[in-house]
């Protein structure tokens, strides 16, 4: 009974629930929740979002945080922009160009943190300024448009007039971060790093060498949600995550936390932040429809990101005292 019951008590279970009730409600109350259109964007609009969850994620797993995601997928972005604009590079050396970018930027996050020894909350919201501003300054302010022709049109191609292909993407990636974390020597180190910092060094884990291995990765993942909005709009712009990138913050702190992944480090779940990022993606598209104010539905993902916090904590100390977790 314990593995059954383990799992309808699942963050995953519980989120396709949510997922299922709430499409069940908005196409009910909005007939258009299920046309061609918004499912399309829907699908566009979540791929980018859950990019953002699992660049969040992978450094939640060490127990730190990432507050400048935003401001790296963006400058990762830019980057690959320019190298597609000034040089008439074809995309996909452009893409390699932004990803190494995205990946030089998260590094230096994590060389800064463990070796400053301050937490990853302070120096990331010293560098989601540092990188914006360093950004705004090189490019000034300046959209790159002249982006390859092959890119842009991927970002638009509709599978079946449904389904975006960067859905495609996003799940290629999933798989991949499944495989590192489940099958992989070094998953599985970046994790006991974060769940048990202590005994991982006693082991002969390099636990400063994860934090910073975990915050590339991150940047990775943000230089890929930065490049999906590009291939999707047709042009890098800076204030595509917002001032600083701070737009991006509060869909990259949703979906790790619905989906399961621990504040304190040590475990996390793919598909939960998948689900997680979706069911805040459907929350928001279905209210735009109803026409409520952008004001109330930041304050109700707000109010959702407390909530499943709250739950979680609930849901733990009940799974510890029946001794399932």
């Amino acid at each position: 009974m314990g593995g059954p019951l383990r799992f309808l008590l699942s963050n995953e279970f519980g989120l396709i629930v949510l997922v299922l009730l709430f499409g069940i409600l908005f196409s009910t109350l909005s007939p258009a929740f299920l046309s061609k259109f918004s499912l399309y964007a829907l699908g566009r609009t979540s791929a980018v979002n859950i990019m953002i969850g699992f660049s969040m994620m992978v450094v939640i797993i060490t127990g730190g945080l990432n507050l400048s995601v935003g401001a790296i997928g963006v400058g990762a972005a830019m980057f690959g922009g320019w190298l597609m604009q000034a040089f008439g590079m074809p995309w996909v050396p452009g893409v390699i160009g932004g990803l190494a970018m995205g990946a030089a930027l998260g590094a230096l996050n994590g060389v800064i943190i463990v070796r400053s020894g301050l937490h990853s909350f302070i120096i990331t919201l010293a560098t989601m300024s540092i990188f914006f501003g360093v950004m705004i300054y090189l490019t000034r302010a300046e959209s790159y448009r002249e982006i390859s022709p092959a890119f842009t049109s991927y970002g638009r191609m509709k599978i079946l007039g449904v389904i975006s292909p960067l859905l495609l993407v996003t799940f290629a990636v999933a798989i991949m971060l499944s495989v590192l974390f489940r099958f992989t020597a070094l998953g599985r180190e970046m994790l006991v790093a974060g769940a048990n910092a202590r005994a991982a060094e006693i082991s002969g884990i390099r636990v400063n060498r994860m934090i910073t291995y975990c915050h590339m990765l991150s940047g990775i993942l943000a230089g890929v949600a930065g490049l999906m909005l590009v291939s999707r709009t047709g042009a890098a712009i800076p204030s595509m995550a917002g001032q600083l990138g701070q737009d991006w913050l509060l869909p990259a702190f949703l979906g790790p936390v619905l989906g399961g992944t621990l504040l304190t480090g040590g475990r996390l779940s793919v598909l939960g932040t998948l689900l997680g990022s979706f069911l805040v993606t459907m929350l928001t598209t279905g209210l735009l429809l109803m026409q409520v104010g952008a004001f109330w539905i930041q304050t109700y993902l707000g109010l959702l990101l407390l909530a499943a916090v709250l739950i979680d904590l609930a849901r733990r100390s009940y799974l510890e005292r029946r001794k399932l977790l």
